[in-house]
């Protein structure tokens, strides 16, 4: 099986209800002598997974603007994709998963639900 482009996830059924918990790691460029650069590659978000039942790591570029959400705020993925690295053993080859996305943003509340939650209940009439 090859997956030159990863597997492109349903979110919904995938992951279910995603909670921000926290940047996990930064993986920075290279120089050409082999020593680590300043310059951000992309970073790593522990994200709490309802459908999955643990924490999850998933991976944005670093052009996307660091996360700093509210702890369990609720979220949701741009484009998630699982892909695959290998390395080859002597029994065969050990694989490893990961995720990436384009983004995280905070999930969008339905209509009704956010209504309930700002407007003020009216007060009782006295008389």
């Amino acid at each position: 099986m090859r997956l030159a482009n990863g597997i492109v996830l349903d979110r919904d059924k995938t992951f279910d209800t995603l909670k921000f918990s926290a940047l996990r790691r930064e993986v920075r460029v290279q120089n050409e002598d082999g020593t680590v650069s300043e310059e951000v590659k992309e970073r790593t978000y522990d994200l709490k997974s309802k459908g999955q039942g643990c924490m999850i790591q998933v991976s944005i570029p670093a052009d996307i603007p660091l996360k700093e959400f509210d702890y369990n705020a609720e979220v949701e993925l741009v484009n998630p994709v699982a892909d695959t690295v290998a390395n080859a053993t002597f029994f065969g080859a050990e694989v490893d998963w990961f995720l990436k996305a384009d983004d995280i943003v905070l999930k969008k509340t339905t209509g009704k639900a956010k209504s309930a939650q700002t407007e003020p209940k009216p007060s009782p009439k006295k008389e």
